[in-house]
């Protein structure tokens, strides 16, 4: 049908200078791009899995209405049936139809589904909310707030939250002096990922100190932060982010910049984009910026889906343990978003040791996330906490794990829920923001931010005028709110109020025809046991660190490493010993910083089978050197230091023609070298930002996503190599002729042949290679270096040519200038 409108559109000239055939063809490309993109999105590979998968939940409609039409369809809250949808439908039809003619000013509907419009689409942040935060926090006016937080707190009448639909009963009011104070509140309360990059580092910055000053915690976001912000200030103040994250990109996750945080947080996923990796356009990626991420300057950042080194709940748990091997200090939280089932990860996830869990709902996000998942994607949080709460204590697990959420969270009445429903913890994201200056332009992505928060221009980032105290009064209104209905309610702490869910009632005040078939009770419910549960958190998990190898190490390399004396120490090894280096990495990062030690001041040789993340996040001046075989994820995070992995001397096979090392080698590595005497696995140097590595054969999806480095293949790839590569180089032998056309996802990169200084640079790396290993293969290349060097490739992605380009133009005109 939609076919044969199009034909008949070209024919009437409504569509014009275009035939027929290439409209529909057009069409028909971009709707499949667009259902590429969803599936893509969902984590489902083929058409044929994705129909019938049914991996949607309906979010009100009535379960009878679900069950006749869309069976095994999940609908926890129950909604509309046929009548209330004819009745809709009927309104829209009557719209469209009108009796009486138009005239020249067509009575439409305006719309404002994104951008606010007055009598449009109803948004909780307005032009009237907007204005009176803004006021409220410049002048500490506790009245500008109370008409924010009332305007806030009025959704229910616009039907806009769940929480909406909430009152608070069951009050057993005390004195408010008897409530804690809002001094301890605050340091529960957390600033949203946002990342250096995507909004401007006096924003940043600004989140940064005012949370620091109160005792909570700002997020890093996924992309890295400047090592000059672990240092305070000479007036006390400290720009340092408490919690770093690490998601799938890696950007600027390295030794040093996990040692300096007090949470860590895996990135699982976001609730405003669910299923999506974070991007940074080209444009924004400004000298300083890529400086920070460890990537090149004016080449776009994609973060890619987690199930790039995450697979399973096992895979997650070793994440966990390389990241508390990273630093012992530092709590690690996992973000979830909330969907159905989140539950049940999320008690997975408990087990696999996180000391947080964040419960992220679907309405948080920057103006920057695509129109795609603005609407219809993720869910909200009160139904993601409420069920991971639960789960939670009917598994006995809830003592174990602090609960954070987070989504749109604007007032003490939004945190007093959430807390009812399970959360301890809190993070807010857009709310700091309009404090700081914010005015949802909603251009994000643009770099045209008027108010200096959401863009790198220098010119526009002058007009940043928010400061520390501007987040710190939110904070303070937000903590005296709920302050407020704490006493109301007869709280004395937080702790007491978790997860009391009886002082919740669904508002029965509601009289509207779409409300009325709602049914919130799963969410209020309260998990049967047979012990008494604890609704929050007791205990600290243990994470097993005593009887790691990296303690002896740590005995045994002491003077090394305060002293930075060369030192070489032997040991062996087997598959138990997981995260080799990354204690050791995370004790010279805590004396030396970014810097580290000199290169090979500490020579660790092991025998034997290495565990997973042998050397994870190792730092500079260690060298890491195994004579036998590595697991999975050898290298992750490398930070500065050396790698050889080779056949043991005594060992009769053939090195180049067998495995050595496992799946996902030297994923988001940063800098240093590896030397591997045989073939990896699977999705090598993906994210690669730096290493320089040679190895001798490589299974499917090598260097995706890379975005700096050097990799040098002198064997046999997979398919689907440098898929999304778009910095750094790898030289590939294609003796066989089948890498340009069968193996290479040639995308975003283009396959050059060598120039002389290639082949200089190129035969150094294999050199070294054979010096570390005595890689017969190696030397076999050196031998009949004239004969070999003719199959190599060059893989070289086409943003970075561009970009070496313009930065070669930019070192010539600073040279006249300073000439």
């Amino acid at each position: 049908m939609v076919n044969e409108i199009i034909r008949e559109q070209v024919r009437t000239k409504v569509i014009k200078d275009i035939d027929e055939d290439t409209a529909v063809e057009n069409f028909n490309k971009a709707i499949g791009k667009g259902l590429l993109k969803i599936m893509n999105k969902i984590g489902i590979s083929t058409l044929h899995s994705y129909r019938a998968s049914q991996i949607f939940e309906a979010l009100g409609l009535k379960k009878t209405f679900v069950e006749k039409y869309f069976p095994f369809t999940p609908s926890r809250i129950g909604g509309i049936g046929l009548v209330v949808l004819d009745k809709d439908i009927q309104k829209r039809f009557d719209k469209a139809f009108k009796l009486e003619d138009y005239n020249a000013a067509l009575d439409l509907e305006i719309g404002g589904d994104y951008r606010w419009r007055r009598n449009g689409e109803k948004h909780m942040f307005n032009p009237t909310t907007v204005a009176k935060l803004q006021q409220a926090v410049r002048a500490k006016s506790k009245e500008s707030y109370t008409v924010y937080a009332d305007n806030i707190n009025k959704q229910n009448e616009n039907l806009m939250t769940l929480r909406g639909l909430f009152e608070f009963h069951n009050l057993d009011p005390i004195s408010i002096d008897e409530v804690e104070p809002w001094t301890e509140i605050v340091k529960r309360f957390k600033t949203g990922a946002m990342s250096y990059g995507s909004i401007s580092e006096e924003a940043h910055e600004n989140l940064a100190i005012a949370m620091n000053r109160i005792g909570g915690k700002s997020n890093s976001g996924e992309g890295g932060e400047n090592k000059q912000r672990f240092l305070r200030e000479a007036n006390g103040d400290w720009k340092n982010s408490a919690i770093k994250q690490v998601a799938s990109g890696r950007f600027g996750v390295s030794s040093n910049y996990l040692t300096n945080a007090k949470e860590i947080q895996i990135k699982m996923a976001q609730g405003a984009k669910p299923g999506e990796g974070g991007q940074l356009p080209g444009e924004k990626v400004l000298p300083w910026i890529a400086e920070v991420r460890n990537s090149t300057p004016y080449v776009g950042l994609i973060s890619p889906p987690p199930h790039h080194d995450i697979y399973s709940i096992e895979d997650l748990a070793q994440l966990i343990f390389d990241l508390k091997n990273a630093n012992r200090e530092a709590r690690i939280n996992v973000k979830l978003v909330s969907k159905v089932g989140v539950g049940t990860i999320a008690a997975g996830v408990a087990k696999a040791k996180a000391d947080v869990i964040l419960i992220s709902g679907f309405d948080g996000g920057t103006g920057a996330s695509p129109l795609t998942s603005l609407k219809h994607a993720g869910l909200p949080w009160e139904l993601g906490l409420a069920e991971a709460q639960q789960t939670l204590e009917l598994n006995g697990l809830r003592n174990r794990v602090v609960l954070e959420c987070d989504g749109q969270l604007k007032t003490g009445r939004d945190v007093a829920i959430a807390a009812l429903l399970g959360a301890e913890e809190f993070g807010f994201a857009t709310a700091p923001l309009v404090a700081s200056g914010c005015i949802m332009m909603r251009a994000c992505h643009l770099n045209t931010c008027p108010v200096g928060i959401a863009t790198q221009d220098p010119k526009l980032r002058k007009n940043f005028k928010g400061t520390p105290e501007h987040v710190i009064n939110f904070m303070y209104f937000v903590a005296e709110e709920l302050r407020q209905i704490m006493a109301q309610l007869g709280f004395r702490t937080l702790n007491e109020m978790i997860g009391q869910t009886q002082k919740l009632n669904p508002n029965k005040a509601i009289n509207h025809y779409k409300a009325n078939g709602i049914d919130l009770s799963a969410i209020l419910h309260q998990p049967k046991t047979e012990k008494v549960t604890i609704k929050y958190n007791t205990e600290k998990q243990n994470h097993n660190l005593e009887n790691v190898l990296d303690t002896k190490i740590l005995n045994d390399a002491k003077a090394a490493i305060i002293n930075a004396t060369e030192t070489t120490l032997e040991y062996t090894i087997q598959n138990t010993d997981r995260a080799v280096g990354a204690i050791i990495s995370n004790e010279i990062s805590k004396r030396h910083g970014e810097n580290g030690l000199p290169n090979h001041t500490l020579n660790l040789k092991f025998t034997g089978s290495a565990g997973q993340s042998f050397g994870a996040f190792a730092t500079k001046g260690i060298t890491l050197t195994v004579a036998g075989e590595t697991n999975d994820y050898l290298g992750k995070g490398l930070s500065g230091a050396t790698l050889i992995v080779k056949k043991p001397e005594n060992a009769t096979f053939e090195a180049s023609e067998n495995i050595i090392t496992g799946n996902v080698s030297l994923y988001g590595a940063t800098s240093g070298e590896a030397y591997i005497n045989g073939i990896a696995g699977e999705r090598f140097a993906v994210r690669n930002s730096g290493v320089i590595t040679v190895v001798e054969g490589v299974g499917d999806h090598g260097c995706e996503y890379m975005t700096g480095g050097t990799v040098v293949v002198l064997g046999k790839t997979g398919r689907n190599f440098a898929a999304g590569m778009s910095g750094g180089i790898a030289y590939v032998f294609d003796k066989h002729k089948d890498f340009s056309s069968t193996l290479c996802n040639t995308e975003m990169v283009d396959l050059d042949p060598l120039k002389e200084k290639d082949y200089d640079v190129l035969k150094e790396h294999i050199e070294t290679h054979v010096n570390y290993t005595n890689s017969a293969l190696g030397k076999a290349f050196i031998a009949d270096w004239e004969n070999c060097k003719q199959y190599f490739l060059k893989v070289f992605p086409r943003d970075y040519k561009k970009a070496l380009k313009k930065l070669s133009k930019q070192e010539i005109i600073l040279k006249k200038i300073s000439a």
